[in-house]
């Protein structure tokens, strides 16, 4: 497990710093002109290899997970990116979800963790599932039960809705059951299960029609839906199914990253959420070197998840 921690959080980087350029950009539009390599300014105006609020709020949680598990210091750095631009790339936000800012506007003014998420249908865009890989390596040996309570605990930060905390489950566990099983197809198959369980719960008994095609296909079926039938849009199962399947159609990080930041839209937050789990499987030595040369405090990030690596082993 020595590396884990820099293959999510250099996975997640650089795949949201792809993205950053061309969020909101039209897939025919990047179909004309493709990401191929890092690139400056466009959509948000910043320099060449800066990431957005989901690696923040990653780096946020792994920085609380340096001291254990404490939801409340966990909020806490939340409150200090989003005000005072903790863990950012130049030391302010540029980039934040409506849902995210009030939610923390919640934790703010003293509302508990476990109550300031929003938690309306419409509540469910990918803002907590582009900050939870970091949790992977802290619970990867325990049981489903505490796995899944902690999951849920730290997505409700801002999303508790159970469509958010289980799409957060399904992604985690497809990154546990690859490190255990070293297989993208059966850590696929076996997320499903876990989803088929969790569906009988009082608690998610009304998702099942949103998680259709995560459950219901086949690897190889929803490996082969068609470019046209992946949404890239912010809502949260747009956005896992998206980042699932640009990982199924490639075998290595970059091909995986730039599949997903092409598929344009919520460009970073695909990007961002391909990236970490195309670090698991394939390792952040993967990536290309020139890419993680103008990657925005690299040497921070590093620094980071090394401290990480030495608190949990």
């Amino acid at each position: 497990m020595s590396n884990l921690n820099k293959d999510i959080l250099l996975g997640t980087a650089i795949g949201d710093a792809l993205g950053v350029p061309v969020e909101f950009e039209y897939r025919q539009v990047l179909e004309k002109n493709p990401v191929v390599g890092m690139r400056e300014y466009g959509t948000h105006n910043q320099p060449k290899g800066t990431w957005s609020d989901d690696s923040s709020l990653a780096l946020c949680l792994a920085e609380s997970l340096c001291n254990g598990y404490n939801l409340n210091d966990i909020a806490d750095k939340f409150i200090r990116w989003y005000y005072d631009g903790y863990c950012t790339p130049y030391g302010r936000v540029f980039d934040v979800g409506i849902t995210t800012a009030r939610a923390i506007s919640n934790l703010q003014s003293g509302i508990k963790p476990n109550l300031a998420g929003m938690d309306r249908e419409r509540d469910n865009g990918n803002g907590s599932l582009m900050r939870i890989l970091p949790l992977v390596p802290y619970i990867l040996n325990m049981e489903e039960e505490d796995r899944f309570r902690i999951i849920g605990e730290v997505s409700s930060l801002t999303h508790r809705h159970p469509r958010s905390i289980l799409a957060c489950i399904a992604l985690c566990e497809f990154a546990i059951q690859y490190i255990d099983l070293q297989a993208v197809e059966r850590a696929y198959q076996a997320m499903q299960q876990t989803i088929l369980q969790l569906l009988k719960k009082e608690m998610f008994i009304e998702e099942d029609i949103p998680f259709e095609r995560l459950i219901g296909l086949s690897y190889e079926e929803f490996k082969a839906i068609e470019l046209k039938d992946i949404r890239s849009t912010g809502y949260v199962i747009d956005t896992l199914e998206a980042s699932l399947w640009c990982v199924f159609n490639t075998t290595n990080y970059k091909d995986a990253v730039l599949k997903a930041v092409n598929l344009g839209d919520d460009t970073d937050t695909v990007g961002a959420i391909t990236g970490g789990l195309a670090g698991i499987i394939y390792g952040y030595d993967t990536i290309p070197s020139e890419w993680l040369e103008v990657l925005v405090r690299k040497d921070g990030i590093i620094e980071l998840a090394d401290r990480l690596d030495v608190r949990l082993d």
